[in-house]
């Protein structure tokens, strides 16, 4: 396991979101997307702050040494305190956001490691029991039209928990579920396919023309969600489903492709 993977094994056991961690860590949701993502690590501060949101011990957290219990005294807010004090008292300085249900399911993490025992907690658990996985969603707004100008540190806003098995069940392809990540369409160009807003379920590992099909690319300095078309001589089609939108032809060796898109999120009223 990876930092980035202890992290979101530790968030999803204590069912704790990005906006959590950053409340409890007080750094912001931008830097926890770097570390659940794995662009970089906590270190220093971070990573004792890190520590006890999670309720673990910073050295198992950052290098994957010994247990997740907490026992290194690094990770003491007061000499001598247990993980169930020690958790106690960040939760009364940073976690009166959080909801009552995370608190009890921090409080109960540090009891056990105190204890020796485990969580026993009793909640809700969307997806398949044991299949369902995290999927970071970014709020980088590829735009459906005239083009958006990509961020350069996309902050993450909301974690989307499904079943990778669910995913291909639907007919969703993919290697690997952590090349998954949720994006946001911008425009009315892609309509009806992607309408304004839409939620985008989009494999990052793409980086490449795989065929026809539609892809978050870079072109002059914008980012787009389109329908891309090979039309040959190192020539792509950039199509807009929206017939108002007229296809443009750009060049492939000009095009950054950044990820394809696999499935709009979307909500229908009924």
């Amino acid at each position: 396991m990876e930092f980035k993977d202890r992290v979101t094994a530790r968030m999803r056991e204590l069912n704790l979101s990005a906006t959590d961690i950053s409340k409890l860590t007080g750094v912001s949701k931008a830097t926890v997307s770097f570390w659940v993502s794995g662009t970089n690590g906590a270190k220093g501060k971070n990573l004792l702050s890190l520590a006890r949101a999670l309720g673990c011990s910073p050295d198992w957290l950052s290098e994957g040494t010994g247990s997740p219990d907490v026992s290194s005294s690094e990770s003491r807010l007061d000499s001598g305190a247990s993980a169930a004090d020690m958790v106690k008292q960040m939760l009364a300085k940073q976690g009166k956001s959080l909801p009552e249900a995370a608190r009890q399911r921090l409080l109960a993490a540090a009891e056990a490691n105190d204890g020796g025992g485990v969580i026993d907690l009793d909640y809700y658990r969307p997806g398949v029991v044991g299949d369902e996985v995290w999927i970071a969603h970014y709020d980088v707004r590829a735009a459906m039209g005239g083009g958006q100008i990509p961020h350069d540190y996309p902050e993450m806003f909301q974690d989307v928990r499904v079943s990778p098995q669910h995913l291909r069940e639907m007919g969703v392809e993919f290697k690997e579920h952590f090349h998954l990540k949720m994006v946001t369409g911008w425009g009315q160009s892609m309509a009806p396919t992607i309408k304004h807003r839409d939620p985008l379920l989009v494999d990052v590992s793409v980086r490449e023309f795989a065929g026809d099909g539609i892809y978050m690319f870079s072109w002059e300095g914008h980012l787009y969600i389109k329908r891309l078309q090979w039309i040959g001589d190192d020539q792509i089609k950039m199509i807009s489903d929206n017939e108002r939108h007229q296809p443009q032809t750009i060049r492939a060796d000009e095009t950054y492709i950044h990820a394809r898109v696999l499935l709009v999120w979307n909500a229908h009223l009924v």
